[in-house]
């Protein structure tokens, strides 16, 4: 699963999980504003800089989400 950092590793701003924030292959995570000053290179790994999908809904939801889709029967009782 995709590590949703919280904050920019270059300025601290925050980053909401539904917002724009860019990340590389090992999931650096930027702003928009730092990540263009870059030119979309990670720092790090130098890696490229893409656009983060975001996530609208939490691990939780989505786990319940697919269980009652399921059924509701998760095996646990």
């Amino acid at each position: 699963m995709l590590k949703m950092k919280k904050k920019c590793e270059r300025c601290a701003a925050p980053l909401l999980l539904d917002g724009e924030a860019f990340i590389c292959s090992f999931e650096c995570s930027f702003c928009a504003g730092c990540s263009a000053e870059m030119d979309n290179i990670c720092p790090n790994c130098s890696g490229e800089l893409r656009l983060r999908p975001p996530r609208v809904i939490t691990p939780i939801q989505a786990l319940t989400k697919r269980l009652k889709a399921k059924g509701g029967d998760n095996g646990f009782r």
